[in-house]
């Protein structure tokens, strides 16, 4: 077994934000699905909040966390549909530094095999802004879970090979 095999996981700060204009602490089953999982995985969970799927609130919330060093990596849930209101991709875009074009790609593919030609519906978006990594994710507890399980969990896992986000965000002790 090579030392990079014997690599500890790096557990990260990770924010979570709920986007709707319905939920409640006590109905967010997404936002508190990502939270219960972060945390089995060992992240600690630096924020967390809802915010109704306007823009403005969405960035303002997002641009502090983004700021905020301590802070490695976002999860968004919600708002990423076409409906009237759904304006999370608005929201976040234009805050990346860099977009990581893959992501919805692969969330929609795993996606399909689960909710057909709908997922084409979904609009998740990734990207790193000011070093921390934003995933952006359908509302759904089963979209979240997916997401995470398919794709977010083993990025955000310092251990994970042949490459994972957390070298790249330079996260103090972690392996590149």
């Amino acid at each position: 077994m090579s030392k990079r095999d014997e690599a500890v996981a790096r557990p990260l700060c990770a924010a979570v934000l709920t986007v709707s204009d319905t939920r409640t602490e006590a109905t967010d089953t997404s936002g508190q699905y990502l939270v219960e999982a972060l945390r089995a995985d060992r992240h600690a969970i630096g924020a967390k909040a809802i915010v109704k799927d306007d823009i403005y609130q969405i960035r303002a919330v997002l641009s502090a966390w983004i700021a905020d060093s301590d802070i490695h990596a976002i999860i968004v849930t919600g708002g990423t549909g076409f409906s009237g209101r759904d304006s999370t991709p608005e929201a976040v875009a234009p805050l990346f530094d860099k977009r990581i074009e893959g992501f919805g790609e692969v969330f929609r593919a795993l996606s399909y095999e689960e909710i057909g030609s709908s997922t084409i519906q979904s609009r998740a978006l990734a990207g790193l802004s000011n070093n921390t990594v934003v995933f952006c994710v359908p509302g759904s507890t089963g979209a979240c879970r997916t997401a995470w399980e398919g794709l977010i969990k083993e990025q955000l896992d310092s251990t994970h090979r042949p490459c994972n986000f957390v070298g790249v965000l330079n996260v103090r002790g972690a392996t590149p």
